[in-house]
């Protein structure tokens, strides 16, 4: 059933268009919205953007962010690697690629020394877009590897003897940490060169985020002097409420480099597609939800790699 003015709107270009009512508007700026983005093509990066995506706050939507801005990327044409270093597996299961017990994994890198390439998927949802999926192995991963020599290199040397053997290297890779600071997280990173930090639009917010930089700049002093904090993405928001756009508002007073334009809306679409082993780009590419993964992924690709002092 269409919306009342749904076909003025799809092709008119703005003084027919019915902006008389709420439910209006809202059609009007998502048709706008997928006109920009169609007809936009992004830079891709001189060499693959190795982004690690962290937060130590559960449920601010970490591999929600990973799956759907790789898979965004990956629609607009680029070679997109996601690593699942999270024992849960939920970005193997969002990309739709096998996960059971018996599956080489991230966790056989790491531990055995297994080539990245034995364990790369191609997810079923892009021509692009491959996973290293994680197991239930993972989950002892982080006891096993205390013992283990150069032991938060590990998943860097592999990804870099990767990368450097491909002849079409990824454009970027995503690491979707899991929520604590452990020797997993740790290991993503030092193979990252970006760090990516999703803030859900809630009450506490902020909350245990100055512990998190302190940690993130304890790597780039002593074992990754190439990191930085790049990306800030702002999730669950709700315009509706007055707390929402508090918490923004104060994100980007602290951060006003660093935070995106875009915002993640609360969005039951977003919710439901990891159900049905898709990303909510495969899933519903016409939703609000999509539209704005689709502009956080333009609004990256655009940025670029930070220069030195460009995230200070």
């Amino acid at each position: 059933m269409k919306h009342p003015g749904e076909d003025q709107q799809a092709g008119s270009t703005g003084s027919s268009v019915d902006n008389s009512t709420p439910l209006a508007r809202e059609i009007s700026d998502l048709t706008r919205r997928r006109q920009v983005i169609a007809a936009e093509r992004l830079p891709k990066p001189d060499s693959t953007r190795v982004i690690t995506i962290s937060n130590q706050k559960g449920g601010v939507g970490k591999t929600t962010t990973a799956v759907n801005l790789a898979a965004a990327l990956a629609r607009q044409g680029a070679r997109v690697l996601v690593i699942d270093l999270d024992p849960q597996g939920n970005a193997s299961t969002a990309l739709g690629v096998e996960h059971r017990a018996e599956t080489s994994s991230v966790y056989d890198v790491i531990i055995n020394d297994l080539p990245m390439v034995d364990v790369v998927q191609k997810s079923p949802e892009f021509g692009a877009l491959y996973c290293v999926p994680a197991t239930i192995h993972l989950a002892g991963a982080e006891i096993e590897l205390v013992s283990l020599v150069a032991r938060e290199q590990r998943l860097r040397r592999a990804l870099d003897l990767h990368i450097k053997e491909m002849a079409d290297p990824y454009d970027y890779v995503f690491i979707d940490c899991p929520p604590s600071l452990g020797l997993l997280t740790i290991n993503a990173f030092v193979a990252a060169r970006e760090v990516l930090i999703p803030i859900q639009c809630e009450y506490y917010a902020l909350e245990g985020l100055s512990q998190l930089l302190k940690n993130i700049e304890l790597i780039e002093k002593h074992l990754n002097p190439e990191l930085v904090v790049s990306t800030i993405l702002l999730t669950m928001y709700d315009s509706r409420t007055n707390l929402a756009n508090q918490v923004a508002q104060d994100v980007r007073d602290h951060f006003p480099k660093q935070v995106l334009d875009t915002l993640i809306p609360r969005s039951v679409r977003v919710s439901e597609a990891p159900s049905y082993g898709q990303s909510v780009i495969s899933y519903d590419l016409n939703s609000a939800g999509s539209l704005s993964y689709l502009e956080a992924a333009a609004e990256i690709a655009r940025r670029g790699v930070p220069r030195t002092g460009d995230t200070q």
